[in-house]
Protein backbone atom coordinates (compact mmCIF):
# COMPACT_ATOMS: atom_id res chain seq x y z
CA UNK A 1 0.00 0.00 0.00
CA UNK A 2 1.66 3.22 -1.11
CA UNK A 3 2.51 5.68 1.73
CA UNK A 4 0.61 8.47 0.32
CA UNK A 5 -2.70 7.29 1.50
CA UNK A 6 -4.31 8.30 4.66
CA UNK A 7 -6.95 8.34 7.05
CA UNK A 8 -8.09 10.32 10.38
CA UNK A 9 -10.18 8.36 13.19
CA UNK A 10 -12.68 10.20 15.57
CA UNK A 11 -15.75 10.51 17.11
CA UNK A 12 -19.07 12.04 16.82
CA UNK A 13 -21.13 12.20 20.20
CA UNK A 14 -23.92 9.61 19.59
CA UNK A 15 -27.54 11.67 19.06
CA UNK A 16 -29.17 9.23 16.70
CA UNK A 17 -31.27 6.69 17.45
CA UNK A 18 -32.21 3.58 15.28
CA UNK A 19 -34.68 5.06 12.53
CA UNK A 20 -31.82 4.20 9.74
CA UNK A 21 -33.18 0.47 10.18
CA UNK A 22 -36.17 1.18 8.60
CA UNK A 23 -35.19 3.21 5.50
CA UNK A 24 -36.16 1.93 2.12
CA UNK A 25 -32.67 0.34 1.03
CA UNK A 26 -31.83 -0.26 -2.50
CA UNK A 27 -29.31 -3.08 -3.82
CA UNK A 28 -27.48 -1.12 -6.45
CA UNK A 29 -24.78 -2.99 -8.35
CA UNK A 30 -20.91 -1.77 -7.50
CA UNK A 31 -20.60 0.99 -10.20
CA UNK A 32 -17.20 -0.34 -11.60
CA UNK A 33 -17.42 -3.50 -14.08
CA UNK A 34 -13.43 -3.44 -13.93
CA UNK A 35 -13.11 -4.26 -9.98
CA UNK A 36 -16.52 -7.03 -10.33
CA UNK A 37 -14.43 -8.73 -12.92
CA UNK A 38 -11.59 -8.83 -11.21
CA UNK A 39 -13.26 -9.91 -7.89
CA UNK A 40 -14.81 -12.79 -9.32
CA UNK A 41 -11.72 -13.67 -10.74
CA UNK A 42 -10.48 -13.70 -7.07
CA UNK A 43 -13.46 -15.61 -5.91
CA UNK A 44 -15.43 -13.10 -4.67
CA UNK A 45 -19.09 -14.84 -5.38
CA UNK A 46 -21.21 -13.36 -2.50
CA UNK A 47 -22.96 -10.71 -2.40
CA UNK A 48 -20.48 -7.84 -3.46
CA UNK A 49 -21.63 -4.43 -2.18
CA UNK A 50 -24.68 -3.42 0.36
CA UNK A 51 -28.02 -1.67 0.09
CA UNK A 52 -28.58 1.63 -0.35
CA UNK A 53 -30.43 4.56 1.25
CA UNK A 54 -29.55 8.00 0.18
CA UNK A 55 -30.41 11.40 -0.36
CA UNK A 56 -32.77 10.42 -3.37
CA UNK A 57 -34.68 8.42 -0.69
CA UNK A 58 -36.43 9.58 2.50
CA UNK A 59 -33.64 9.73 5.53
CA UNK A 60 -33.68 9.95 9.43
CA UNK A 61 -35.56 13.10 10.96
CA UNK A 62 -31.89 13.75 12.19
CA UNK A 63 -29.56 13.34 9.48
CA UNK A 64 -29.75 17.01 9.00
CA UNK A 65 -27.31 17.36 11.67
CA UNK A 66 -25.06 15.56 10.13
CA UNK A 67 -24.87 17.72 7.26
CA UNK A 68 -24.36 20.73 9.97
CA UNK A 69 -21.44 19.08 11.62
CA UNK A 70 -19.69 18.41 8.12
CA UNK A 71 -20.43 21.92 6.86
CA UNK A 72 -19.42 23.81 9.91
CA UNK A 73 -16.08 21.89 9.67
CA UNK A 74 -15.99 23.59 5.79
CA UNK A 75 -17.22 20.71 3.81
CA UNK A 76 -19.17 21.74 0.62
CA UNK A 77 -22.29 19.65 -0.94
CA UNK A 78 -22.46 17.52 2.25
CA UNK A 79 -24.30 14.43 0.69
CA UNK A 80 -25.98 11.43 2.81
CA UNK A 81 -25.81 7.50 2.44
CA UNK A 82 -26.90 5.11 4.53
CA UNK A 83 -25.27 1.72 3.57
CA UNK A 84 -26.48 -1.53 4.80
CA UNK A 85 -24.23 -4.66 4.91
CA UNK A 86 -26.00 -7.68 5.58
CA UNK A 87 -24.27 -11.41 6.38
CA UNK A 88 -22.21 -12.32 3.49
CA UNK A 89 -21.73 -8.92 1.82
CA UNK A 90 -18.29 -8.35 1.06
CA UNK A 91 -16.72 -5.10 -1.30
CA UNK A 92 -13.38 -5.88 -1.66
CA UNK A 93 -10.81 -3.45 -1.53
CA UNK A 94 -11.42 -0.69 -4.14
CA UNK A 95 -10.79 2.89 -4.88
CA UNK A 96 -14.29 4.52 -4.74
CA UNK A 97 -14.97 6.81 -8.21
CA UNK A 98 -17.52 9.34 -7.50
CA UNK A 99 -18.71 10.02 -10.73
CA UNK A 100 -22.07 11.10 -10.11
CA UNK A 101 -20.63 13.60 -7.59
CA UNK A 102 -17.87 14.86 -9.71
CA UNK A 103 -20.17 15.43 -12.48
CA UNK A 104 -23.08 17.04 -9.91
CA UNK A 105 -20.89 19.61 -8.25
CA UNK A 106 -18.27 20.23 -11.52
CA UNK A 107 -15.14 18.83 -9.69
CA UNK A 108 -13.33 17.57 -12.72
CA UNK A 109 -9.93 18.10 -12.21
CA UNK A 110 -10.12 18.67 -8.47
CA UNK A 111 -10.68 15.38 -7.26
CA UNK A 112 -8.43 15.26 -4.75
CA UNK A 113 -10.60 18.14 -2.62
CA UNK A 114 -13.32 15.24 -2.47
CA UNK A 115 -13.71 13.52 1.39
CA UNK A 116 -15.59 10.46 2.53
CA UNK A 117 -16.52 9.92 6.49
CA UNK A 118 -17.49 6.67 7.15
CA UNK A 119 -19.36 7.11 10.55
CA UNK A 120 -20.41 3.97 12.34
CA UNK A 121 -23.94 3.74 13.24
CA UNK A 122 -23.33 1.18 15.99
CA UNK A 123 -20.87 -0.96 18.20
CA UNK A 124 -19.13 -3.16 16.65
CA UNK A 125 -20.39 -6.72 16.10
CA UNK A 126 -17.97 -10.00 15.52
CA UNK A 127 -17.75 -10.01 11.81
CA UNK A 128 -17.81 -6.43 10.82
CA UNK A 129 -14.91 -5.42 9.29
CA UNK A 130 -13.30 -2.49 7.89
CA UNK A 131 -9.93 -1.50 6.02
CA UNK A 132 -8.81 2.07 5.48
CA UNK A 133 -5.26 3.01 3.75
CA UNK A 134 -4.45 -1.16 4.77
CA UNK A 135 -5.30 0.08 8.50
CA UNK A 136 -8.07 -2.23 9.81
CA UNK A 137 -10.48 -1.02 11.98
CA UNK A 138 -12.51 -3.46 14.59
CA UNK A 139 -13.99 -2.90 17.98
CA UNK A 140 -15.83 0.27 17.14
CA UNK A 141 -17.88 2.17 18.75
CA UNK A 142 -21.41 3.79 17.80
CA UNK A 143 -20.13 7.49 16.58
CA UNK A 144 -16.88 6.56 15.55
CA UNK A 145 -15.58 7.85 12.15
CA UNK A 146 -13.08 7.04 9.71
CA UNK A 147 -12.66 9.96 7.29
CA UNK A 148 -10.37 9.36 4.12
CA UNK A 149 -9.35 11.41 1.18
CA UNK A 150 -11.15 10.84 -2.65
CA UNK A 151 -8.98 7.68 -3.64
CA UNK A 152 -8.02 5.96 -0.76
CA UNK A 153 -8.43 2.06 -0.97
CA UNK A 154 -10.57 0.66 1.06
CA UNK A 155 -12.58 -2.34 1.83
CA UNK A 156 -15.26 -3.43 4.19
CA UNK A 157 -17.31 -6.99 4.98
CA UNK A 158 -20.11 -8.21 6.82
CA UNK A 159 -19.00 -12.44 7.53
CA UNK A 160 -21.11 -11.87 11.03
CA UNK A 161 -24.98 -12.66 11.71
CA UNK A 162 -26.06 -8.95 12.27
CA UNK A 163 -26.36 -6.49 9.86
CA UNK A 164 -23.92 -3.54 9.86
CA UNK A 165 -25.14 -0.20 9.04
CA UNK A 166 -22.74 2.93 8.19
CA UNK A 167 -23.47 5.88 6.90
CA UNK A 168 -20.93 7.20 4.38
CA UNK A 169 -20.82 11.16 4.36
CA UNK A 170 -19.80 13.00 1.32
CA UNK A 171 -18.03 16.43 0.48
CA UNK A 172 -15.16 18.73 -0.81
CA UNK A 173 -13.02 21.34 0.77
Amino acid sequence: MPTNYMASKYHIPVFWDDEFKRLDYIHEPFPDPENLALWASQGYHSKVAGDLCDMRHRLPSWADKFIKIYTELGWKDVGLGFYRMTTDTVIPLHQDLYNRYIQLFDLTGKEQTIRRALVLLEDWRPGHYLEVAGIPYVNWMAGDVVEWVYDTPHSSANIGVDTRYTLQITGHL
